[in-house]
């Protein structure tokens, strides 16, 4: 795929123009004529618009105001993502296919939060469209700017492709997307980057007995896949990996445990996890951060066969651990358990699981942020959330306190798999726990993963929520630990 994002050293008298500016005296009045500047002045002067558009009948000039006053840092950064994706809207509506966007701002992460906002809210999933009628005409973003660099128009494009795969992803039905052609898709990155991914399969995963993984899909007719991306580089500043575990339940019935109504809505999405930690590396290694991460992906659906696992089953996990199984939509942590342990061999400098693990999660924060909580992490996870602040993904820690331990105890196994009606996110995270030895950190992004509408920036559908998270944080690591 071709950069939609370009710097440019000169801007066409036809191009259309988007002026980015702290204060009308920014704006250079050469661009308009005197009925023009005075139009637009009063726009922002008398009526505090934000945006003003001059259609100029041969091109359109855009006047884009952010001002910086009296507003915490990241929330200006957030509005202005949402500044652009309010731009690409009109720019759609009005067919435009390429803008020139002009530096009156002077600051980097500025101008690059608005780039973040017009590309993340131009996506769209087509392909399963018989008519592209409502297809969006934007095709190209050239920056005219002395302050944003090369180096920062690459990584824009590459985390923000990055975050456009993770979407395409979680979009895929299951009718295309099963375990094995998800763990296809990885090794297609891999190979385009030349980096290492090993995809386990059935018997493999027998081996090395992931109980946890091999009894959710025993329902299926599709085999399970345990997918690792390692990005390893000879300049890494660690010698132990950051370990990241995503969840890949490609879709979700719930078992026997039947999901109702309108739940099975959106169930595609339960893979998100494994997406967004893939989509991650896919970044982080194009990128050629110095920092070793090893990205674990387990992938299977939930269905239901003559075979299924069953409450009141006891499963052997790759640890070694019994589980009582309670409840068979409480699938995704018997996943996740397995490759938690699977991690530790690895003695990681911590390991951070993300997944659409609960109901609970979602029902506590929405979708405006992710449950987070950790174990012997607390330094790791301060950075994390400084960086979740950042990007607008935030963290809402949860305390993952042992008393929580006592919904899970077993009469017949070492614990259960499902606790009681309270504090289900955090029961969750408690459960997981009992697998890994390592510093941990949990991330439940049930309420931000997958969304019924569009929302800002975020499309309906998958919205890749967690990509831009770990590329930015590891890219922290990498420079600053």
């Amino acid at each position: 795929m071709n950069d939609i994002i370009n710097k440019v050293k000169r801007f066409e008298a036809n191009d259309n123009l988007v002026f980015i500016i702290s204060s009308i005296d920014n704006l250079n009045k050469d661009i308009l004529t005197d009925e023009e500047y005075n139009y637009v002045k009063k726009q922002i002067v008398l009526f505090k618009k934000d945006l003003v558009s001059v259609n100029k009948y041969d091109r359109w000039v855009f006047i884009q105001l952010i001002n910086n006053e009296k507003i915490e840092r990241n929330k200006l950064l957030e509005k202005t993502r949402i500044y652009g994706s309010t731009l690409v809207d009109l720019l759609n509506k009005n067919n435009i296919k390429k803008i020139t966007l002009i530096d009156k701002y002077f600051e980097t992460e500025i101008i690059s939060a608005y780039i973040e906002g017009i590309y993340l809210g131009n996506y769209q999933f087509l392909k399963y469209k018989s008519k592209r009628e409502k297809i969006n005409t934007l095709e190209k973003i050239l920056v005219f700017s002395d302050e944003i660099s090369d180096d920062k128009i690459f990584e824009l494009n590459n985390v923000l492709l990055s975050v456009c795969k993770c979407r395409d992803l979680i979009n895929e039905p299951v009718m295309y997307l099963n375990a094995q052609i998800f763990s296809d898709e990885i090794v297609k990155m891999g190979e385009e980057l030349n980096v290492k991914v090993e995809v386990f399969n059935k018997e493999k995963i027998k081996a090395l007995k992931m109980g946890g993984l091999l009894a959710v899909n025993k329902g299926s007719i599709d085999p399970p896949t345990f997918t690792v991306f390692e990005w390893k580089p000879d300049n890494a500043v660690n010698k132990k990996p950051v370990v990241l575990v995503g969840k890949g339940v490609v879709f979700d019935t719930g078992g026997i445990n039947i999901k109702t109504g309108n739940f099975l809505d959106g169930m595609k999405c339960d893979m998100s996890g494994a997406a967004v930690v893939a989509c991650s590396l896919y970044a982080i290694a194009k990128a050629k951060l110095p920092v070793y991460v090893v990205g674990l992906m387990p992938c299977t659906d939930n269905r239901l066969n003559n075979n299924a696992y069953v409450p009141g089953d006891v499963i052997t996990m790759h640890n070694g651990k019994t589980v009582e199984i309670v409840n068979t939509d409480a699938e995704g942590r018997m996943l996740l358990a397995d490759a938690l342990s699977y991690a530790d061999k690895y003695n990681p400098e911590v390991v951070i699981d993300i997944a659409t693990l609960t109901g609970a999660a979602s029902r506590a924060i929405g979708k405006y942020g992710i449950v987070a909580m950790n174990s012997h992490a607390d330094k790791e996870f301060d950075k994390l959330k400084q960086t979740s602040f950042f990007v607008n993904e935030r963290l809402v820690e949860f305390p993952l306190w042992d008393e929580y331990d006592e919904a899970i105890k077993s009469d017949i196994a070492d614990i259960k798999n499902l606790g009681g009606p309270d504090a289900g996110a955090i029961v969750a995270c408690k459960f997981l726990e009992h697998f890994t030895d390592s510093p941990f950190i949990h991330l439940d992004i049930a309420g931000s993963a997958f969304l019924d509408k569009k929302y800002n920036y975020f499309t309906a559908g998958g919205t890749g929520v967690g990509v831009r998270l770990f590329y930015y944080y590891l890219k922290d690591f990498a420079y600053n630990s």
